[in-house]
């Protein structure tokens, strides 16, 4: 049965052109939202403890999270490391009250626990081992405590100019000046290679990226 968002709900002041922020929604009404948005691609949801917010991505963040979505497959797929790309998976778990959909997400390290799976449940299931965060525009949300809280163990956050990436330690994230999964890949090398995309074709950029892999990250 199709849902629809309850309008008495209090809208939040000043909704930006791509998202809309909803407070006052039970778990269940953002449950059902979840399944409405699986027949809509491109919309996220983000929940945290009744307050929801609706994202329609632009073009900026879309072409972005897919380019740096594409460094992590190449740079796997070169040093020969099984990954499970499970992409805006919806990552949600009812005792925390909260979830979220990554730009791009992968299980790495736990590949092997969910490969072959055709549904995770958060309960059972490890996160993903990396959640790719594109902040262009500035969620109203605090995503990043989300993932902390969700358990993600590695996140990239690109802001639309810097790369932060994280590590979770004791439940809290902390800055690293690499990745801890991919140790040659540093904030300036992302960056760099996201620059690179505005001047270069995409399959000219991938081939750039992957020769750049390949001599030893140079």
């Amino acid at each position: 049965m199709p849902t629809t968002i309850d309008r008495t709900h209090n809208l939040f002041p000043q909704p930006t052109p791509d998202r809309v922020l909803l407070e006052n929604v039970s778990w269940q009404t953002y449950e059902a939202l979840v399944r409405d948005v699986e027949n809509q691609p491109g919309l996220r949801l983000t929940y945290d403890r009744g307050c929801l917010e609706i994202m329609n991505p632009l073009v900026p963040h879309e072409r972005t999270k897919k380019l740096t979505g594409r460094m992590v497959e190449t740079l796997t797929e070169e040093s020969n490391i099984e990954i499970c790309s499970l992409g805006s998976l919806t990552c949600k778990r009812r005792d925390l009250e909260r979830g979220l959909e990554p730009d791009q997400c992968y299980y790495i390290q736990n590949e092997p626990a969910v490969r072959g799976k055709t549904e995770i449940d958060f309960d059972r299931d490890p996160p993903p081992d990396l959640a790719i965060e594109i902040d262009i525009s500035s969620s109203s949300l605090d995503r990043i405590a989300i993932y902390a809280d969700l358990g993600v163990p590695e996140l990239w956050r690109y802001d639309g100019s810097d790369v932060i990436i994280y590590r979770l330690e004791d439940k809290t994230y902390r800055t690293c000046d690499r990745s801890p999964t991919f140790p040659q890949m540093t904030p300036d090398a992302i960056v760099r290679f996201l620059e690179m995309s505005q001047t270069m074709g995409e399959t000219s950029w991938i081939r750039a990226f992957r020769e750049w892999v390949n001599a030893g990250y140079g």
